[in-house]
């Protein structure tokens, strides 16, 4: 079984902590990080690849539907913010 990596929250019980957990994206990247932690890395730089090329540009040259893109850009950003609030 994977490891899962070490998170903390900064500043436990801060009221602004607290809100930003407490939200869809950092429930996405929460949930992916749990189930797919080793495949983390991948789609970070995945979804930054996207952000420097745009959804088009990547689905062309990935091969894949723009829909399909646009997942794997969301998820990453779901990701990086989730790992951005538990430090």
């Amino acid at each position: 079984m994977a490891q899962k990596p070490d998170t903390e929250v900064a500043a436990p019980g801060d009221a602004f902590i607290e809100s930003l957990m407490d939200t869809d994206l950092y429930s996405m990247g929460a949930y992916f990080s749990d189930r797919n932690p080793e495949l983390i890395d991948e789609l970070i730089d995945r979804s930054v690849a996207i952000e420097e090329k745009g959804l088009v540009r990547f689905s062309e040259e990935e091969g894949i539907g723009l829909e399909e893109a646009f997942k794997t850009l969301l998820t990453g950003l779901a990701v990086r913010y989730y790992k951005s609030v538990t430090g």
